[in-house]
């Protein structure tokens, strides 16, 4: 129903999404390892500093995004951002998307491999423009990045 906040409302928070906690440090490591170059460092860093947000199904945290903030501009860059492959298509995504955006002072950035389709789908109905192409960014190939706002 509108005005009750559920993660179908375009512009409605998430309430499946809540900060991520130290102690959801374990539950997350287990889902960097499905990313293509995960950071465990950053990773402890925005739990540390209450950066981290999570998307929680009765209780356990299945996807997590690592914003970052720039020290010398304004807005997040989204270091990492996944959902376990067993809640994929469910928004969770795009509910720890919104967070971001909703919580940054400024444009928020990313970066996506582009053959990852499902990916640029999702950012792109979000509003998300590629606006550069880094060669070799990953193992696997190019990234593209990404920014709204």
């Amino acid at each position: 129903m509108a005005g009750e906040g559920g993660p179908d409302e375009p512009d409605a928070p998430d309430p499946r999404v809540r900060p991520g906690r130290t102690a959801d440090a374990d539950r997350i490591r287990e889902l960097q390892s499905h990313l293509r170059q995960p950071s465990p460092d950053l990773l402890e860093y925005g739990l540390a500093v209450g950066a981290a947000r999570v998307s929680v199904t009765e209780g356990r945290v299945v996807g997590y995004l690592l914003p970052v903030d720039a020290p010398n501009r304004p807005g997040v860059h989204v270091a990492e951002l996944v959902v376990a492959p067993d809640f994929r298509r469910e928004g969770r995504a795009r509910g720890l998307l919104r967070a971001a955006i909703a919580e940054a002072d400024g444009p928020v950035t990313l970066q996506a491999h582009p053959e990852n389709d499902a990916a640029l789908a999702l950012y792109e109905s979000l509003g998300f423009a590629v606006v550069e192409r880094r060669p070799d960014a990953y193992a696997d190939g190019d990234a593209l990045v990404l920014r709204r706002g």
